[in-house]
């Protein structure tokens, strides 16, 4: 999971990937300079957790001015959920799509979610960290949900070639990512509620196996 995440780092400031493509120049650099901000904040927090991250040693790795830094995040803590979670699509939907064609959609979820369980007991502080963090005010609770839009649309995306019956406006593909971000947040508020002594891969694989819908399996 380590050096799934140092290679996904490299891909968050890609010029025209996913967010801001074929909006325009200044969309794409503004979209560029916010990836960039969060890229340095998950760098940091990789090498140094997230309480001794500063927003000044993010702006200084990101290369911008902290007039910058705030017209994008409120706060550090903002930065790190951005970082964390374009990381964390990015690896969760290219994980997916390594998985066999012949996977339906819920069911390639579900493979994903094990292939990245694997190093769960090793990593089990961080997804502590970032649970507790995406819960520690009322912004960055917000934040988190809003944030979850992202991973629904990024589902949807990965999982759209495993509809072979698809028609124009068929929601089938957004459903699996809302059901897939549906199941996850009652997992982790669940296991959360353990103080993480839990398992969290056995209760995201209990959320999601009642699900059930035509084409998706």
């Amino acid at each position: 999971m380590i050096l799934r995440i140092i290679s996904a780092m490299t891909q968050l400031v890609r010029p025209g990937d996913r967010v801001g493509a074929g909006n325009g120049l200044r969309a794409r650099k503004r979209d560029e300079t916010r990836r960039r901000i969060a890229a340095a904040a998950v760098d940091l927090v990789t090498e140094q957790g997230i309480p001794a991250t500063t927003v000044e040693q993010i702006v200084e790795l990101a290369e911008v001015g902290r007039a910058t830094f705030f017209r994008y995040f409120e706060s550090k803590e903002l930065a790190i959920a951005a970082g964390l979670n374009d990381v964390a699509i990015y690896v969760f939907t290219a994980t997916v799509r390594d998985l066999p064609a012949d996977l339906g959609a819920l069911d390639a979820v579900r493979a994903a979610q094990r292939v990245l369980a694997g190093d769960f007991d090793e990593l089990r502080p961080m997804y502590l960290d970032q649970a507790l963090l995406s819960r520690s005010s009322p912004a960055m609770t917000a934040w988190t949900l809003y944030l979850y839009v992202d991973w629904e649309v990024a589902i949807a995306d990965a999982v759209r070639p495993r509809f072979d019956d698809l028609v124009p406006g068929d929601p089938r593909p957004r459903m699996v990512g809302a059901m897939t971000m549906a199941a996850t947040r009652l997992a982790v508020d669940e296991w959360v509620a353990t103080d993480g002594r839990g398992d969290l891969p056995e209760l995201l694989e209990r959320h999601l196996a009642p699900f059930e819908v035509r084409g998706m399996q």
